[in-house]
Parts: C-alpha cells; sequence; structure tokens
C-alpha cells in the first residue's frame, strides 16, 4: 500500500499509546501519550488521517489541502501523500519572508517530504476556505479534497480506534467514569470522540460505564466552536462540554500566562505542545477548581488527558517566547 521508502506503517498509526500520570492542580491527571504514535505522523492528525490509509484510492495521484503553513496538518499530510506515493498541493494565505528564507518546524519538514506550499494569489479575493473550496470543486478523478484539519467525516474511523483503546485501558483499570479533557481548534476530535463513546457505550454490554470529552476553545471562542460541532452533527447530545474561564486567547498570539503553564507542565517530565496544550491547562485547572460547577459533567470523576503531539512546532514557537519573555 505505502511508498517505497516509507518509514511510516499502518501498525504505526494504530498504535495503543501508553498512558502516563502527571500531578496537576492537586489532583492525579492520567495523560494519553498519542504524542508517541510516530515522530513523523503523531497525535489527533494521524488518527484523523487513518482513513486514508486504510482505505483503497486506485485512481488518486494528489491530495489538496490547506491551513497555515505551520500547521501540524501540513507535515502529516506531507507524510501521508508520500506514503500513498501522492503528491501534496498545500493552499495557504501567506508564507513570511523569514520563513521562506529559514525553513523550519512543520514547514520544513512538510518540503522535506515532497509536499507543494502554495500561496493564495493576491488578487484573489474571499478567504482562503472558500479559495481551496472552488479549487476543490474543479478537481479532477484523480484528486482528493481534505478539509482544513481533517474536519471531516473521514476522521471518524481513526478516532474510534482511539476511543477503544481508552475504553480498553478504563477496564484495566477498573474504571467505569472518565472526563477526558482535550483542547480544541475544529473541535472535530473532541467531537467525534464523545459521538463514539455515546453510541458504542449505549449498545456495550455495561452501560454503566461513562465517559465524557471536554474540551475548551482555542481558536476564535466558543461560539465558534459550537458552529463547528454543529457543522459536523445536527444532534446535540454529541457536543462535547466546553470549559472556558471567560478570557479569550488569540491563537498563535505569544501570552505570558500561556508560557508559565507551559513550562509548569512541563516540568511533569512531558514535554507539551505551545500553542494548544498551554489554553488546554489553564481551562482544566478552571474546570478542576472545587467551585466549577456544570450539570452535564462531574468534575471529581478521574481525569485524562488527551495528548495529541504537534511538538514540531515547538522550537520556533519557544524562540518567540524567549525573545519576549527570557529564558
Amino acid at each position: 500500500m505505502f511508498a517505497a521508502g516509507s518509514n511510516v506503517s499502518l501498525a504505526d498509526i494504530s498504535i495503543d499509546t501508553p498512558v502516563d500520570k502527571m500531578r496537576f492542580a492537586e489532583r492525579e491527571v492520567f495523560v494519553k501519550r498519542d504524542d508517541l504514535i510516530h515522530p513523523d505522523f503523531s497525535g489527533n492528525k494521524a488518527r484523523k488521517f487513518q482513513f486514508f490509509l486504510t482505505q483503497d484510492f486506485p485512481h488518486i495521484n494528489k491530495v489538496i489541502g490547506y491551513g497555515s503553513p505551520q500547521a501540524n496538518s501540513l507535515h502529516s499530510l506531507a507524510v501521508l501523500a508520500k506514503l500513498r506515493g501522492w503528491q501534496l498541493d498545500y493552499h495557504v494565505n501567506h508564507i513570511a519572508d523569514y520563513l521562506k528564507q529559514n525553513p523550519q518546524g512543520n514547514y520544513l519538514a512538510a518540503l522535506n517530504n515532497g509536499a507543494n506550499i502554495v500561496e493564495k494569489p493576491k488578487h484573489v479575493s474571499g478567504n482562503l476556505d472558500s479559495y481551496v473550496s472552488d479549487l476543490a470543486k474543479q478537481a479532477s478523478a484523480n484528486e482528493i479534497y481534505i478539509p482544513e484539519g481533517g474536519r471531516c467525516e473521514y476522521a471518524a474511523e481513526g478516532l474510534e480506534t482511539l476511543g477503544m483503546q481508552i475504553l480498553s485501558w478504563m477496564h484495566q483499570q477498573n474504571m467505569t467514569r472518565l472526563n477526558l479533557f482535550l483542547p480544541s481548534g475544529t473541535g472535530t476530535t473532541a467531537l467525534f470522540l464523545q459521538r463514539f463513546f455515546k453510541r458504542y457505550l449505549s449498545q456495550a454490554s455495561q452501560p454503566t460505564v461513562t465517559v465524557n470529552v471536554i474540551t475548551c476553545s482555542c481558536v476564535g471562542g466558543n461560539n465558534y466552536l459550537t458552529h463547528q460541532f454543529s457543522q459536523l452533527t445536527s444532534q446535540s447530545e454529541f457536543h462535547p462540554h466546553i470549559v472556558s474561564n471567560g478570557t479569550k486567547y488569540h491563537f498563535g498570539k505569544l501570552n505570558r500566562q500561556c508560557y508559565d503553564m507551559w513550562r509548569r507542565v512541563c516540568d511533569s517530565g512531558i514535554e507539551f505542545e505551545l500553542l494548544y496544550d498551554p489554553v488546554g491547562f489553564i481551562m482544566l485547572e478552571h474546570f478542576l477548581n472545587k467551585d466549577y460547577k456544570a450539570e452535564t459533567v462531574d468534575n471529581t470523576w478521574p481525569v485524562m488527558y488527551l495528548h495529541q503531539g504537534g511538538l514540531l512546532g515547538n522550537p520556533s514557537m519557544l524562540a518567540r517566547y524567549i525573545r519576549k519573555y527570557g529564558q
């Protein structure tokens, strides 16, 4: 199935990643280490793109994607395309001159895996999403289009594999209740996990097992995240619980509170990434506070944090933080 010389296999992608422990907010927190799937194909992007590795696409020779030139999905799509022997055309709004002259992180990794990274023409109006959607409508039969960050039904296959691994771990721990926490961009991972747990456990022989998926918005705020959920399903019972402390964090913008939280959680011995995880842990701490109240979730249940990878972008992000705030 895979291109000659590929160093990632389907066995890597579907691996049952380990669960570690850390002490946080005066609680024991379990950490599902999806960052350890594979150095070139890890975290939620590996889960989301599993479908494109397991299915046959005999006529496809090109994949079309879009997003940020430093997005985790860019690197993962480049690896996916290389595995399948496809060409990747990845569209972006703009590539900074500094990044062009000093390739690094996901951008460099994608180039090294043969990605064709294309800037949206300046004369073209409208946003990147609509521009690439128009390109996709004109795509030939040998091209496949993947929405930004893998926000599509195809993502369900790999996330259901992850869900089964979490349920298996709970069984080994004799655990019947769990709060699964993860930060969200489009919310695809959180939504499909919650949908899986609701559907699977309602049909299982042990209906007393319950998993609540809890998330927070790292891009665009709570209304944006709720809208993304609704785009993926009209059934609100599958929507994860959203936690907010009232502060809106601007994606990619340096924030001292986020920097301090990142250094604090990395002291646990586990390296987390610098865009989503700091906001995730800030909101997790808010959720675990004894004064937090919600009708649909109980914050005294055992909690697992889903580590979704993304570490390749840390060096460039950390350099920005050090320049602003010091070592």
